[in-house]
């Protein structure tokens, strides 16, 4: 079993920066493929962006060049790096965890409970 506690969520004006933390707590090499999910009011979850054991990263064409994914494995902790943020980053970010590669993964098998981050302008 894994356990995700997430935080560093907020209010930012549009343009600023927030950093979302993402703790694994539990069998912690059932977490091989992580990654971040958003869902704003209204719409469907989507996905942002994994990294797996090996530190192969991907993105969301709505974020690349703006979010960072990144993990620090002796603190067992997932980030986000949050820049440039818009409007319509504003959602519920969710952490996500799967022992399976993340070419494989359709559903992630865990869930953190999420945190809001809300952009303003």
């Amino acid at each position: 079993q894994v356990q995700l506690v997430e935080s560093g969520g907020g209010s930012v004006q549009v343009g600023g920066s927030l950093r979302l933390s993402c703790a694994v707590f539990g069998d912690t090499y059932s977490a091989y493929c992580m990654g971040w999910f958003r869902q704003a009011p209204g719409k469907e979850r989507e996905g942002v962006a994994t990294i797996d054991g090996d530190g192969n990263t991907s993105y969301a064409d709505s974020v690349k060049g703006r979010f960072t994914i990144s993990q620090d494995n002796a603190k067992n902790t997932l980030y986000l790096q949050m820049n440039s943020l818009k409007p319509e980053d504003t959602a519920m970010y969710y952490c996500a965890a799967d022992w399976r590669s993340c070419q494989v993964v359709t559903k992630f098998t865990y869930w953190g409970q999420g945190t809001q981050v809300t952009v303003s302008s």
